[in-house]
Order: structure tokens, then sequence, then C-alpha cells
């Protein structure tokens, strides 16, 4: 099989420009922008920590991480959406580390993290489980893995296609909460599932697929 990534980067390069127009991405509106924070709020430590922000996209949870004081680390695989993420931080006067680079291997060298945050990331990856690992990895003892996903209708940006081939990864479309929880579960000590699909002012509407937020600790 051949390698998938320059085609995935590609993708998400040439969706970088339209991406914050959805309301969970952009966080444009207030209602939406203070749902995220609020539930951030609720799964990070108190205190400024350490966070790697994998798959960061267009930085909006970037850029609330680093107002409620966190230093952020921001990985992605498309080179605009990382100029986009640092712009973003630019504007509103906040300092976070951005890299391009495959957010299933983050190139960050020995770093350890507080928290490893990733969003609607895991079905768009080859081998979810050897992410998995390798966010593990990145955790310092005590380390906290929060992965928002969930289970839809149709994976991709507004409907468009996604890369050739992307029926065939293991979690094109989402991964229920049971399957993430059972992959998840051996690399942790302790987990929860916060279900987040009746929370409308997440998404900018109501929405009828699972969505939720796994929360680990190492």
């Amino acid at each position: 099989m051949s390698d998938p990534t320059p085609a995935i980067a590609a993708y998400w390069d040439a969706a970088a420009a339209s991406f914050d127009a959805e309301p969970d991405h952009g966080l444009r509106q207030e209602h939406t922008r203070a749902a995220w924070a609020r539930l951030l709020h609720s799964w990070l430590p108190t205190g400024a920590a350490d966070v790697l922000d994998v798959g960061c996209g267009t930085g909006s949870l970037s850029l609330l991480l680093a107002e409620a004081g966190h230093r952020v680390t921001g990985v992605d695989l498309a080179p605009r959406m990382v100029e986009k993420a640092k712009a973003k931080l630019l504007a509103a006067g906040f300092a976070g580390r951005f890299l391009v680079g495959d957010a299933a291997a983050p190139p960050t060298g020995k770093a350890r993290y507080d928290v490893l945050l990733s969003r609607h990331l895991l079905w768009t990856l080859p081998d979810p489980g050897a992410a998995l690992r390798a966010w593990v990895a990145r955790l310092s003892p005590g380390g906290r893995l929060v992965l928002v996903e969930g289970r839809w209708h149709a994976a991709g940006q507004s409907g468009a296609p996604y890369v050739a081939g992307a029926d065939s990864l293991p979690w094109h479309g989402g991964v229920t909460a049971d399957d993430l929880a059972a992959a998840v579960r051996p690399l942790v000590s302790t987990l929860r599932i916060e279900p987040l699909s009746e929370n409308g002012d997440l998404w900018g509407g109501p929405v009828t697929d699972e969505r939720y937020a796994l929360i680990a600790r190492t």
C-alpha cells in the first residue's frame, strides 16, 4: 500500500482556508468558544501545564489553552494549518510553539508533557493504535490524555470526499467510545468517558451522532 501521508497533508492544506468557518473549528461564536473553554478548564490541571495539541489545525483550542495560562506546543501535518495557528496566537498576543509534522509521531524529541490533547484526529490515521502508544509515551508520569472523538455518519469536511483509499483507514468515520476505551485502557492507569453529543453549544447546534471525550491518566 502506498503511503497516504502526502495526500492527507495536501487535503488539510487545501482545507485550511475555510476550516474556521465551521462553528466548532473557528470558535467564532462566543457561546461556542465559552463552551470549549469550560470543558478544557475541567479536563486540565490547575495551574500552568505543558500541553501538546496534536492535530492542532488552525490553533483554536491551542489559543484557549494559552489564554488559560498553559504552555502550548501544537503539531499538524498541514503547513498551512500551522501557519494559521501561529498567526492566530500571535494576533491575540499569546506565545505558542507550532511544528509541522506527523501528529501520530510528534516531532518533539524527548520532551514530556503534562497533557496531550487531540480532537477529531484519530479517524484520519493509518495506524491509530501506534499513535496512541506514541502519545502516551510523550506524557510525564501522571500525565493526562484528552481525546475528543466521535462516531459520525460521514467523515471528512463539509461532506467533501476525503483522500483516495480513506475508507480503508481503521477508524474512518470515527470511533465509538467503547472501541476507543478498549484501545486506550491497557496504556493508562485510569480513564473515563464524558458524553458530548447533547451539548449543542460545542458544535454550533444539535448533533445526532456519538461525540465524547476520553480523559485518561498515565
